[in-house]
């Protein structure tokens, strides 16, 4: 079998193959990429596993031309893994496998088809996610759903935390599908619903800049969401400052939106839409340390009175 994939969510799954003793001819991953403030090359997770447990690994740029194609059908395959990968794969990649393409897709589906399962759930408020086995077609996350597993998201999750719960479940399932393939020689699967499909839109830093004229569950929710990548962000005193966790808070207030209205050892109680009020517990300034919210007061003089502005990202 192959494994298509690239961040710490598809290493776990491409571990857990490896560990049940599968032959893995050909790992494919996305390019090396720039990263950190000296922007040095850095292999993905996926290429990181591959490369210290002797895996051959492929990273071309698309899988759309012809030559990239042709070296993929130079190795035989009964199954292609695919999680998280980030390309799109063409119907001639997909027809690759003898058996085709098996897909780790963190939602439910049809609800959450595309880049940002996990944090648009997060961000949405839902109660519930889970991962997904399906049969690859042409389209975006559209395939027959092999098995499908529920999991609660917790009250305070974030997205790291809710993408290592289901990174491991899904190293869970995809083992156990693989095994009743070996087994029956085939995967039964069932159509996903017509009703229930919403998009998840990749995350950009357009969603980073937080608006507070939106009420505090909402902000909480995108905060959590945006954490630990790219991370929520506003502006104080003309540059930008991450907003690492915060908690909406009891009681309403009539302030224009972004006001401090209170500054305690618990943290900073900033106005909100909806007269709502989000406390903000943890902070980052640009080119800091993060710090409780009571030393970034004391630091950078947050009073009552004064206002956080929208911001962008913190690079």
């Amino acid at each position: 079998m192959g494994f298509a994939g690239t961040p710490a969510f598809a290493a776990r799954a491409l571990e857990a193959i490896h560990a049940d003793g599968y032959t893995i001819p050909v790992v494919l991953t996305q390019p090396d990429r720039p990263s950190g403030r000296g922007l040095a090359l850095a292999s993905s997770p996926v290429k990181r596993f591959a490369v210290d447990h002797g895996l051959e690994v492929l990273q071309p740029r698309s899988v759309k031309d012809g030559a990239a194609q042709a070296a993929l059908a130079g190795v035989a395959l009964d199954v292609l893994v695919v999680a998280a990968y980030g390309l799109i794969l063409p119907q001639a990649v997909l027809d690759w496998p003898r058996h085709g393409g098996l897909n780790i897709h963190a939602s439910l589906l049809p609800r959450w088809r595309g880049a940002a399962p996990i944090a648009r759930a997060i961000e949405a408020g839902d109660a519930m996610s889970g991962i997904t086995i399906m049969r690859m077609d042409a389209g975006l996350d559209t395939g027959p759903v092999v098995r499908a597993m529920p999991l609660e998201i917790e009250p305070r999750e974030t997205t790291g935390s809710l993408t290592d719960r289901l990174a491991s479940l899904g190293a869970a399932m995809i083992v156990e599908a693989l095994g009743r393939l070996a087994r029956d020689g085939s995967l039964a699967a069932t159509a996903q619903p017509a009703e229930g499909a919403t998009y998840a839109a990749k995350i950009t830093r357009a969603d980073a800049s937080l608006d507070w004229a939106r009420d505090a569950t909402t902000l909480d929710r995108r905060i959590r969401a945006l954490t630990p990548a790219p991370g929520a962000s506003a502006g104080w005193g003309g540059r930008p400052v991450k907003i690492l966790t915060a908690i909406p808070a009891d009681g309403r207030v009539s302030a224009l939106p972004g006001t401090v209205v209170a500054v305690g050892a618990q943290g900073l109680d900033v106005a909100c839409g909806d007269e709502s009020v989000l406390r903000v517990t943890r902070l980052q300034p640009a080119a800091g340390r993060p710090m409780p919210a009571h030393a970034f007061a004391a630091g950078y003089r947050a009073l009552p009175g004064m206002r956080f502005e929208p911001g962008p990202a913190v690079p």
